[in-house]
């Protein structure tokens, strides 16, 4: 398979920090509200609502805000109408980036990205401009404590998976986007505890960066990941591994 999100690994290894600190519930609860109210309130009949539940309980997330973000989704309460957008551009040294928004204010919001784009060295495109760049592909992460290598590997591929990529300690499993509920059925059926699951983006080429270009790209991405209404971000760029471990922090 073409080259792999860098970013979804720097994301992995962030994301038990961030969830200690409080900081995704926001963005689990905009994409709870918008899964309910897109695909319905069960969530057993409702793929990306499924996912957004499980990821909101392994941050940890009381039950009580969950249940509500479902219910603001259907309509059974009040709640904010949120609207999902695509932001597309450029980082330093060309490397293409997405930018996924949930937003209740799109004037806000384009505001919002386009300083920080403009603030680390990026520009904002027109839509299309980068997307041609990327597949559509799901995505999940299984720890090494759950599942050897050759097990996953051969459980997996038989569910429809591309690809695995082995980590520090994890493996990252991509799949085509129709075979995705069959890869976690396998895996829940064998009972190997899978995390992060998502539909995702992934480049067919990559931009290498290096030096000043690499940490202000790193700023960007960070920056980006930050805001509020940015579910989520993807990007085509390389960096050695060394470099990566120290600007990722």
């Amino acid at each position: 398979m073409s080259g792999h999100n860098k970013w979804s690994s720097i994301k992995h290894k962030k994301a038990a920090v961030d969830a200690k600190r409080g900081k995704i519930f926001t963005k689990l609860i905009k994409e709870i509200t918008i899964a309910a109210k897109t695909g319905g309130g069960n969530v057993e009949m409702n793929p990306r609502l499924r996912s957004a539940v499980a990821a909101a309980k392994d941050a940890n997330m009381p039950k009580e805000n969950i249940e509500k973000a479902i219910k603001r989704g259907t309509g059974e309460l009040e709640g904010v109408n949120y609207e999902e957008i695509v932001y597309e551009g450029y980082g330093p040294g060309g490397a293409a980036v997405m930018v996924e928004i949930l937003t209740d204010n799109r004037n806000r919001t384009a505001s919002d990205i386009r300083y920080i784009f403009n603030k680390y060295n990026g520009k904002l495109g027109e839509t299309g401009c980068v997307s041609y760049q990327f597949e559509k592909k799901g995505y999940m992460t299984v720890s090494k404590e759950n599942a050897d290598e050759d097990t996953l590997f051969d459980l997996v591929l038989d569910a429809g998976a591309e690809d695995i990529v082995e980590e520090d300690d994890f493996f990252e499993i991509y799949c085509e986007v129709t075979s995705f509920e069959n890869v976690k059925k396998v895996l829940e059926e064998n009972n190997i505890k899978y995390s992060n699951d998502s539909l995702t983006m992934i480049p067919q080429n990559s931009v290498t960066l290096e030096g000043k270009e690499a940490e202000t790209m790193i700023k960007l991405m960070n920056a980006l990941e930050d805001s509020d209404d940015v579910q989520k971000v993807y990007s085509n760029f390389d960096i050695d591994e060394k470099l990566l471990e120290k600007l990722a922090g």
